[in-house]
Formats: structure tokens, sequence, C-alpha cells
């Protein structure tokens, strides 16, 4: 078992009631490793051990502990089961997946997760969802102020769990319209923007995705105020989400979501169609 396949993780937040973001995901990862230490010494295993039987090194065994990193799931179930600790920890999963994400994105995340349809437009990068994981990190080590690398590897592992929307039963649709800046842009350099253009192809062809490219000589755009994400969830309720500069809003009113799912709409009717938009990728890696 490896740490990249076993973090692979979902997280359940909160719901649409309007709610507050939880402000505690790291006193929740802090608690939970301090509980995980007790446990782990009052069954009298070594780091080493413990890490051993859990299928990870002593020194991930003590970033767990010392709240720098956060487990999977399924780690906590390995862990609680190892320890025989009948519950103790798997009792804190759902509040340990939250704190995997930024605050500001705590909301959206659940909503990815009960989605039947997600629509999504993008000006400036791929879509989290859609992105590699080599373009992930080069987009995360851009950030300013720095972020840390147990930071960057903690999104990169969220960010993956996310893209298990797409091998999702019964499959959502989703569809996603990016700026054709987004697709020439050249984060992290050439080899980076290869591995992510050969993804979209490969991403666009499954039978309930479509992806669009806005080319830049379109002379009419209803995009121009930026971009958003339209969630409809399993119960037929539409949400509208904005993010920009570290904050995000979670529309909630029904006739606003309406509002932005139909501009989504005119956005897809102005691009270049999902064939067309997947030929023009094509052309795009032969110029690479």
């Amino acid at each position: 078992m490896t740490e990249a396949a076993d973090e692979r993780a979902e997280t359940v937040v909160p719901d649409d009631a309007g709610q507050t973001a939880d402000t505690s995901g790291q006193a929740v990862v802090i608690a939970f490793g301090q509980t995980l230490k007790t446990l782990r010494v009052r069954a009298g295993l070594e780091r080493e051990e413990f890490g051993r039987r859990i299928g990870y090194s002593a020194s991930t065994v003590a970033s767990y502990e010392q709240g720098r990193r956060i487990p999977s799931p399924r780690t906590i179930e390995r862990a609680d089961e190892v320890l025989d600790a009948g519950g103790l920890l798997t009792v804190w999963k759902e509040q340990v997946e939250r704190a995997q994400y930024p605050v500001f994105f705590q909301g959206m995340a659940a909503l990815e997760k009960e989605a039947i349809e997600l629509l999504s437009y993008d000006t400036l990068v791929v879509k989290g969802l859609l992105q590699t994981e080599e373009y992930m990190r080069a987009v995360l080590a851009m950030r300013r102020p720095p972020l840390d690398q147990e930071t960057i590897e903690q999104r990169v592992a969220a960010r993956l769990a996310r893209q298990d929307i797409f091998d999702r039963h019964p499959a959502p649709l989703l569809s996603f319209v990016m700026d054709e800046s987004v697709v020439r842009r050249r984060l992290g350099g050439r080899n980076v923007l290869r591995g992510q253009l050969e993804h979209l192809l490969l991403v666009g062809r499954k039978r309930n995705v479509e992806i669009q490219v806005m080319p830049l000589d379109c002379e009419e755009s209803a995009g121009v105020d930026g971009a958003f994400t339209v969630v409809t969830r399993d119960d037929g309720k539409k949400f509208a989400y904005t993010e920009a500069q570290g904050s995000s809003t979670l529309q909630t009113d029904p006739q606003q979501a309406a509002l932005a799912a139909a501009r989504y709409g005119i956005i897809r009717s102005q691009a270049l169609t999902p064939r067309e938009s997947l030929e023009f990728v094509e052309r795009l890696l032969g110029e690479l």
C-alpha cells in the first residue's frame, strides 16, 4: 500500500443551510494526533512497528501524531483496528476529512460528493477536478505567500481524492468550459502543460464529461464576470460557487443559482463544441 493511493479520500463538510465553515481544522488534526499517540503508546508499539502495520514509515506516523499531516479515512480505520481502539479513532473520521480542505472550500467539497451535475467555467487555471498531479504541484508552488510543503502535500492528496467523481456510479454529468488562455498557459513548464493537455483529452472522451474551449478570438462572451461553478445536488437543488483570493461565495438562493446555470448555458453555446475543443487541444499538443 502506498501513501499516495491510500490518501485519496473524500471529505464531508457543512451543509447548505448557511453554516459557517469549520475554522478549527488544525485544532481537530492536532487533537486527533494526540489521541492516536496516546492509543499507540498504550498499545506498547513504537512508531516504526505501528507504521509497518498500517503501511507507513515512522516519520509519517510522527507527522500524523504531531498534526502536521492528515490521514485518510482508510488509514484511520486501519489504525483503529491495529490499536484495538474500539472506534475511538474512527469517530474522528468526518472531522479529520473536513480539515484536509481549505476552510473556504469545504462547502463546495461537500456538494461535489452529492452532485448529479456540475458545470464549471474557468479563466485562469485548469479546474482542480481536471488537473494532473504535476500541474497541481506547479500551481500550488506558485501561491504567495508560499505554502509550506506539508500543506502542498495535503492539498494535492485532497484534490486527487476529489477526482473520484469521474468514476462515481451513477455517473454525474460534468461540463467544463475554459478560456483558450488556460490551455495555452505553460504553468510549470512545457512538460507539465503537455501532460495536462494529454489528460484533458483522456477525460474529455468520457461519456459523462464535456470539455469545451472558449477561443480568444470569440467576439462575445457571457463569461466576462469571471469563473464560477454550478452544482446540482441529488435532491435537484442548485448552488453557484465562486472563488477568488483565498475566499469564496456559495450561493444558495434558488433564483441566483438558476441565473448562473442559464449564464453557463450561454457560455457553453459560445465556446467551441466538445469535438472541436478536443481537436483544438490536440493541435496545441502538436505545437509543444
